[in-house]
């Protein structure tokens, strides 16, 4: 396979998981308004399963917390998804470290090496993600044409 290729499929994955956390994101904000009932179950369910309610939670709208709590649940800390924890947490830490996030990379550093990461893997993370928007500066800033850059890529 051609440096070309591994760059582009890097570069691709990358961009898809930045892609997914952002959507994350965004139907967490726009989750279906809540009843009371479902507010306190939610900080209930919270309860269970962190050990406590961080002081952030109850900052958060009402609203919208029993519908961001089961999209977390659902994706991040499930380990029924398609994507194990160790790589999901990888995921969040290089867009975290993109965005940039300090409360972000905190958690999903300690999240990573929970799940297994080894520092050598945490650091590689970081650096991929700095590698991804190290080229998309150079492809945009420098206005690549898209369609050429598909072809010899080895895309249509």
């Amino acid at each position: 396979m051609s440096n070309y290729r591994i760059l582009s499929s890097v570069l691709s994955s990358i961009h898809h998981g930045c892609l997914l956390a952002a959507t994350g994101c965004a139907l967490a904000l726009v989750a279906a308004p809540a009843h009371a009932g479902d507010y306190d179950e939610t900080l209930k369910d919270i309860q269970s399963t962190m050990g406590g309610v961080p002081s952030f939670v109850k900052q958060f709208p009402k609203a919208g917390l029993p519908g961001a709590w089961a999209e977390v649940k659902a994706i991040e800390l499930s380990d029924k998804t398609a994507l194990p924890p160790k790589v999901k947490s990888l995921i969040s830490l290089a867009v975290a470290a993109q965005i940039p996030c300090n409360y972000c990379i905190w958690s999903d550093t300690q999240d990573a090496k929970r799940a297994g990461a080894t520092d050598e893997e945490i650091q590689e993370a970081v650096a991929m993600a700095a590698l991804t928007r190290h080229w998309s500066t150079i492809f945009n800033g420098m206005q690549v044409d898209f369609d050429t850059f598909k072809k010899e890529m080895g895309g249509q």
